[in-house]
């Protein structure tokens, strides 16, 4: 950063004495966002298979995925780079940030919009709305590093997914598959609008400072690639199924895994929470105040989890037959998921905990690792075992994306996601009271 280098940045504005009182709290606000969500993308895919015919879900699950998966790598992860320097940029009152804010926009936006064209002929209406779904990513993301968690979990928590489910549900009430794409892209015009008058009424407007764009990109372009790799290794297999089991496959996969999303968004939410404060403590050298924030959040992400994954094992025949009489034979697949995503769980935010403390390269490289082991293994048994292939492509992938980065963690700083402070991080009231 041109102004503020690790060494000028002053003591880091954690607040207060009770530190974990506010993640805490922040952290139950991204869980309830991440709750919310989860229980309207579920209920969208029942409406969807339960409206359509497999080959109907199952293509319109692969477009979806197709777009964001687009959106992901075209985002250049510009929204965690904004946190980074915003975060650190509290001290001096936030001088010259606006320039970090476009500096890490126009980038976004040309390369969103060249992906928009390049997809157009396969995804239609979809295409067009990828540079209004970067767009709203990264100034949402800009609002996290601000501190405001409100704006993440009211609009990208709470109100997408219900206005998708809504017009979703429009569309299945029409019969009417061919609305689906337009039904699942609407929302995010007004998600944009709203996350740029949050970030206007945060953002002082400051002179631009030079250096700005080449020290946001320095540090984010390593993350850049990996968010792309990011991007492809959450969505590759709904793809890979379906180019090689066909849509209804990939129909049957997104049913089964969708419950997956619950893992995904609570972690998301929990690292929405906490991710300006740790940069801030790793910045300083604070590792003892870093090794409490990640241990804090693992516990509250195995104690929101676990019954979820633990309950969708035991309830799965159950469970999958609401999505319809074709979907109640991917049992397995609904058992591969939990397991993975206990184990991946109790790792914590390990990836988040790595680039707070600088290590964006390692972290590109565990996800090139992960990718890499989900493709080999998808090509290797989705041919033969169709959805169920793809789950444990999905799970060796998972396995790999989360045990490279805690071996890294506990080998460079002795980071566990459990030791003493997983107690204390328990005591709600303790919590509340401070």
């Amino acid at each position: 950063m041109a102004s503020l280098t690790p060494q000028a940045v002053g003591r880091p504005r954690l607040g207060g004495a009770s530190p974990m009182g506010r993640v805490a709290r922040a952290g139950a606000a991204g869980l309830a966002g991440a709750a919310a969500g989860a229980l309207a993308q579920f209920l969208l895919v029942v409406i969807v298979t339960r409206a359509f015919t497999a080959e109907q879900a199952g293509a319109f699950f692969t477009a979806t995925a197709l777009a964001l998966m687009a959106a992901g790598m075209a985002k250049l992860d510009a929204g965690n780079g904004l946190v980074f320097f915003i975060a650190r940029a509290a001290t001096y009152d936030y001088r010259g940030i606006s320039g970090y804010i476009r500096a890490a926009l126009v980038p976004c936006a040309v390369v969103s919009a060249l992906a928009a064209a390049v997809l157009l002929p396969r995804l239609g209406l979809l295409a067009l709305a990828l540079p209004v779904i970067v767009a709203g990513d990264v100034l949402l993301a800009a609002t996290r590093g601000f501190g405001a968690m409100r704006p993440t979990v009211l609009l990208d928590g709470l109100m997408l997914p219900v206005a998708q489910l809504t017009l979703v549900a429009a569309a299945a009430l029409a019969a009417a598959p061919g609305w689906l794409p337009l039904a699942w892209a609407l929302p995010y015009a007004p998600v944009l609008v709203l996350s740029a008058f949050g970030v206007r009424g945060r953002a002082p407007r400051t002179p631009y400072l030079p250096g700005t764009a080449r020290d946001l990109w320095r540090h984010t372009a390593p993350r850049a690639v990996a968010g792309a790799v990011q991007a492809v290794f959450q969505r590759l297999d709904i793809v890979v199924v379906a180019l090689l089991g066909g849509p209804a496959q990939a129909a049957v996969y997104t049913a089964a895994t969708r419950f997956k999303v619950v893992g995904q968004l609570a972690g998301q939410g929990m690292a929405q929470a906490v991710q300006a404060r740790l940069v801030r403590a790793m910045a300083e050298g604070e590792l003892a105040r870093a090794r409490e924030l990640y241990q804090a959040t693992t516990a509250w992400l195995v104690l929101v989890t676990w019954p979820v994954w633990l309950g969708y094992a035991a309830l799965a025949p159950w469970a999958l037959g609401l999505f319809g009489p074709a979907y109640s034979s991917a049992v397995p697949v609904a058992l591969v998921l939990a397991a993975t995503m206990m184990v991946a769980t109790a790792c914590g935010m390990v990836d988040v905990v790595l680039t707070a403390a600088g290590h964006t390269t390692a972290s590109l490289v565990n996800l090139v690792a992960a990718t890499a082991v989900t493709i080999a293994l998808d090509v290797a048994l989705i041919p033969g075992h169709g959805a169920l292939g793809a789950a444990l492509g999905w799970s060796g992938g998972t396995l790999v994306k989360n045990l490279l980065p805690l071996w890294r963690l506990h080998r460079r700083y002795g980071l566990h996601p459990f030791g003493r402070h997983t107690l204390t991080a328990l005591r709600v009231r303790s919590w509340a009271a401070a």
